[in-house]
């Protein structure tokens, strides 16, 4: 299901507690003891009566957030709102303001989204930062790990899940809005899988969602393009053609 928006002030909470743990990790434990005595001293000063490890612990990280610098809730709110501005443009990701993956937006936002293949990093981004919940699913570890990863590094984590696998071994557990799928994503899988793999998500597929696929200017791997076409009969069928070649396919389903 959808994933809920977090309130800036829950991700600001958790923004400071990532930057407290990334500053305790990058110390020795004998740097570590050096801030504990410190924050022993400041709350012996303070006459605090029952001291208790809580407030110990609560002491330290108020040093290192003195430390790191952390920024105001005010100043971080204000950074963080001009980066979602930024995150929700397609030219900040490497997309097309005009391609298949931006127009498929308006159809797949606030709803779940399947990304397919390789370079979905950008992809699942994008549709993210617009409010999609997005799984982003391939057959090479590393580079599910690196959406995976761009989801924690601009605090779009919650909206991103990553799958290590491929279209015929994966099962929608919720209804899909859309589904973005590179040619790789079907190279990959015999004939017969292929097309099981797609009517699956076709069922799977919300009245009205819609699927792009980006053939890379070639057939959707191994599969022609009138046989992926056909798969698609019933759908209402865009295909985009650059220097002459079809290269996108975007299908629609109608209710």
């Amino acid at each position: 299901m959808p994933a809920h928006p977090r309130s800036l002030k829950y991700e600001y909470e958790l923004f400071v507690e990532q930057e407290i743990e990334r500053y305790k990790e990058s110390l020795p434990r004998h740097a570590l003891l050096r801030i504990g005595d410190e924050a022993v001293t400041t709350l012996a000063a303070e006459l605090q009566l029952g001291l208790t490890e809580v407030l110990l612990c609560a002491e330290v990280d108020r040093i290192i957030r003195d430390r790191c610098r952390v920024p105001t809730y005010r100043t971080w709110c204000r950074r963080r709102l001009r980066a979602l501005e930024d995150f929700r443009r397609p030219e900040r990701w490497g997309l097309h303001p005009d391609g298949g993956v931006a127009r498929a937006l308006p159809i797949a936002a606030q709803g779940h989204v399947l990304v397919a293949g390789t370079s979905t990093e950008g992809t699942a981004m994008f549709l993210a930062a617009n409010g999609c919940t997005v799984t982003a699913i391939g057959s090479v570890e590393d580079a599910v790990e690196r959406v995976v990863a761009a989801a924690v590094e601009v605090g779009l984590a919650r909206q991103v899940r990553g799958l290590v696998g491929d279209l015929a071994s994966w099962a929608p557990d919720a209804p899909l809005k859309a589904v973005i799928c590179a040619a790789a994503a079907l190279a990959e899988l015999s004939p017969v899988d292929r097309r099981r793999a797609i009517a699956a998500l076709q069922q799977a597929t919300a009245d009205g969602g819609i699927h792009v696929f980006d053939t890379n200017a070639d057939a959707a791997g191994d599969m022609p393009m009138d046989e992926l076409l056909s798969i698609y009969s019933g759908w209402q069928i865009s295909v985009e053609r650059h220097n002459g070649r079809a290269d996108t396919v975007l299908a629609t389903k109608v209710a």
